[in-house]
Parts: structure tokens; C-alpha cells; sequence
């Protein structure tokens, strides 16, 4: 087949900090491509360097879609982003059957490649008890509860957010089944080819990246910009690592020294189960955070001319 008459999507992901934005503008680059921003953290303008958003200069190397593009007052959820990025691509292919995407938020790249799961209703007050118990017992209460009804669910979903552990409890108390049970049962079809590409390092390397990254973050002024949102930290987009834990420090709970350990703890947690997700898709090619770029072009060469 020719392949350029066949729309392909080369997705890049891998755990945060580990360079999959680098790496994208270089392949940008070198397709006449542009970046569809896949981070569900980097979507709100007031949120910048908490996110690790591209600089002015990656920004400026290639055009990037969905970077700051809402804000955390607006509501908005995986599937309008699912729609939104299709739109996008509809009218991104018709220039170039060539399109990259990159991040690391697994259930949004799951939503743009597979289509969204199908989950029941379920009886509205199971939430409502979620809420009570959250208020009255704290998040740790939710993240045993779930430990214990989906360890699945437990290990992948980012479990210091609260919506997203009590979206997950109520599926599992409403339908007396896992809430892993009910996901990638049906892949959605879609009109382009996909070519997967994971970022990867030894655990040590990761976790070594993310401290530096947040010693970074520090230096550039986190702590003011956190400041300037802790009277929305109620807000669902500000539930997020490196805010949640200095809203606490400003409460008086914990000191600055402890935040900021905690941000790294519960950073390379969730980059523990970034992994844990994508290593489920047997699709995806593996390549070592140090690879150079020119091996990666090549393998993704290699598959473009199998469809």
C-alpha cells in the first residue's frame, strides 16, 4: 500500500520526565508534522510550571495543539477531548498523513487510539456517599476501599485525585464487578494506522530525572504559582500532583521541606503507574530514553510501510 495515501497517528509515550517532549519535536521535525499535546495536567493556562508545560523555544520549534488551551474553570473531561483531538485530526491528515501525538495521560491516548469504555449507570447516591466519606475520612479511606474491591484499577489510576478514585469506587459498588473489569473490552475503529512509540530508563534513572525535575520546578517558582491557585484548590483540575501537596503546606498541615518530598514521592508513584498501563499494550515499541532519534525515525519508518 502507499503510504502516502494512509493516515498514520505516531504516538509517543513513557513515564513523566523521561523526554517524550524533546523527542517529539525532533520527530515533528523530521515528518513536517505537528504535536498534539496528550497531557491532561498541561491543557490549563494557569497551570505552567507545575505541568512541566513546553518552554517558549519547544513551543516555538514545532506547532503543539492542546497546551494551555482551557482553563481550570471550565469543565472538561476525557471525552470532549477524544472528540476535540478527532476534529483535529480530521483536518491535521488532510495537510499531512503524517500526525504525532504525545503524553503520558494513558486514558486520554486510550480514548484518541481505542474509543471510550462503555461503563452502566449506576445508582446516583453510591457518589454522593463517596463525597460523604471523602469529607469525613480523607482520601486514604477511597484509596483503601478501592485497593481492596480493584487492585487493577488501584495500581493505574492516578489515586491521590479524588474524582477519579471515587469514578472508579462507585463503578465497582454500583455494579459489584471491578472497574477494570469494564475497560478495553471493544476497540472503536478508526480511520488512521497507529505506530506506538515508548520512552523508557531503569527505575533508578526515572525517579533520579523526577527529583531533579521537581528541584527544577522549585527553582522556577512553583510555590508562587500554587500560591496564586490555593483558593481554587477545590477546583478538579487543580487535584494533581505538585499543587495538592504544597494546599496542604499552606493549610499549616506540613511543612515546605515535607511537601516538596512528598511531590517527588508521589510523583514517581505516578510514574509507576504511567508504566504499569502502557506496558499492558503489546503495541508499543520500547526504546531507552537515551536512543538516538535517528533509530527511532527508522523503526518507525520500518512500520509505515507495512500498511
Amino acid at each position: 500500500m502507499n503510504t502516502q495515501k494512509t493516515n498514520t497517528l505516531i504516538t509517543i509515550v513513557g513515564p513523566t520526565a523521561i523526554g517524550k517532549t524533546a523527542l517529539s519535536i525532533e520527530l515533528a521535525n523530521h515528518f513536517n508534522t505537528e504535536i498534539i499535546s496528550c497531557d491532561s495536567r498541561q491543557f490549563y493556562k494557569e497551570m505552567t510550571i507545575g505541568t512541566a508545560v513546553p518552554d517558549s523555544e519547544e513551543l516555538a520549534a514545532a506547532t503543539h495543539h492542546f497546551i494551555q488551551n482551557k482553563s481550570i474553570f471550565e469543565e472538561y473531561n476525557v471525552g470532549q477531548f477524544e472528540r476535540d483531538t478527532l476534529e483535529n485530526l480530521e483536518v491535521l491528515f488532510s495537510k499531512n498523513p503524517i500526525q504525532l501525538m504525545v503524553g503520558g495521560s494513558g486514558l486520554y491516548v486510550n480514548a484518541v487510539l481505542n474509543g471510550l469504555d462503555d461503563f452502566p449507570d449506576v445508582d446516583p447516591s453510591i457518589r454522593e456517599k463517596l463525597k460523604q466519606d471523602l469529607q469525613d475520612n480523607g482520601i486514604e479511606y477511597l484509596q483503601s476501599q478501592l485497593k481492596t474491591l480493584d487492585i487493577e484499577s488501584f495500581e493505574t489510576i492516578a489515586i491521590d485525585n479524588p474524582h477519579r478514585i471515587m469514578r472508579a469506587l462507585e463503578i465497582c459498588l454500583g455494579t459489584q464487578k471491578p472497574y477494570s473489569s469494564f475497560k478495553n473490552k471493544q476497540k472503536q475503529a478508526r480511520d488512521f494506522n497507529t505506530i506506538l512509540i515508548g520512552l523508557t530508563a531503569e527505575r533508578s534513572e526515572i525517579y533520579n530525572r523526577i527529583n531533579k525535575r521537581v528541584e527544577s520546578m522549585i527553582q522556577k517558582g512553583l510555590i508562587e504559582e500554587a500560591k496564586k491557585l490555593y483558593p481554587y484548590k477545590d477546583l478538579n483540575a487543580l487535584q494533581t500532583v505538585g499543587y495538592r501537596e504544597l494546599f496542604d503546606y499552606f493549610d499549616g498541615n506540613i511543612s515546605l521541606d515535607f511537601a516538596i518530598d512528598e511531590i517527588k514521592k508521589n510523583t514517581r508513584r505516578f510514574a509507576k503507574r504511567q508504566l504499569t498501563w502502557f506496558r499492558k499494550d503489546e503495541r508499543i515499541l520500547w526504546f531507552d530514553y537515551k536512543t538516538d532519534c535517528n533509530q527511532i525515525i527508522n523503526a518507525i519508518s520500518d512500520r509505515l510501510v507495512t500498511f
